[in-house]
């Protein structure tokens, strides 16, 4: 810490704020730093790498700005509350397209202003064909994250290999027994008592990946199957905003499949 904030006072960049953590277990040392002034990111990135390890990952940012692009199915409310905070300047990202395997969405995405490309998937050949078109679009816009807002596809290995640590999904958790169609059916029949949402970073194992943020409601038996899923979908909504807040102001570290996040 003294090390990296001399390099800073040499470079006269004033500390804003300064985050840092050490995982014992893994011998591993995370710091996020916010400075106020604009730097000289090559020689300031060459200065760190001779104070620290040979291994050591760093990250200079001085555009936060980032740049996103949506896949969809039919689910409409997480790209809604996307295309809002979008269209108001308060996202912390660009939308650059929207790609849905349907296209019920593409007037919403019109109002809003925001291309949409429809890739509908052809079930009478292999899914890796549509999933090709999918890859070939998201390319063309170079974008720093794909958010899955409620994609209810399972994306292939090479898919998810294309994209590392840039796909992030929104997943009804807390019903992990509850795999396939109608989740929130399942958990009506099951009288659950709490139901949730996760966001996370996409791997090759299903709804496995590097978790960004959780939240959970209690819930009773005077709540319909429909209740159930009106509130899931708010929750959804709540846990990938800020899950996508979080991503975006780089305060998410991921290593192995955890994740350090500096809120």
């Amino acid at each position: 810490m003294a090390a990296i904030s001399g390099i800073l006072l040499e470079e006269n960049l004033n500390i804003v704020s300064m985050n840092e953590y050490v995982d014992k277990a893994e011998n591993r040392f995370y710091m996020r730093l916010e400075v106020e002034q604009p730097a000289d990111v090559v020689t300031l990135e060459n200065q760190l790498k001779n104070i620290l390890p040979d291994d050591a990952v760093i990250g200079i940012n001085p555009n936060p700005q980032k740049k996103i692009v949506v896949l969809v199915t039919k689910e409409y409310h997480c790209l809604a509350d996307i295309l809002i905070r979008n269209f108001f300047g308060t996202l912390g990202a660009t939308v650059q397209a929207v790609i849905g395997s349907y296209d019920n969405l593409q007037d919403l995405c019109r109002r809003f202003e925001v291309p949409f490309y429809p890739v509908l998937y052809d079930f009478s050949v292999p899914k890796e064909a549509s999933e090709q078109k999918i890859i070939s679009l998201i390319k063309q816009f170079e974008p720093d994250y794909v958010v899955l807002a409620k994609f209810m596809r399972i994306l292939s290995p090479d898919f998810v290999s294309q994209f590392p640590q840039q796909l992030i999904n929104i997943h009804h958790s807390f019903l992990p027994a509850f795999i396939g169609a109608n989740p929130y059916r399942q958990a009506f029949e099951r009288g659950v008592k709490l139901i949730g949402a996760t966001a996370h970073f996409v791997t090759n194992e299903l709804d496995e990946g590097p978790i960004i943020t959780q939240q959970i409601i209690p819930v009773n038996h005077s709540l319909s199957a429909h209740d159930m899923m009106k509130a899931g979908q708010e929750i959804e909504t709540s846990v990938l905003a800020k899950a996508l807040r979080l991503v975006f102001d780089d305060r998410v570290f991921v290593h192995k499949n955890k994740t350090v996040i500096f809120e």
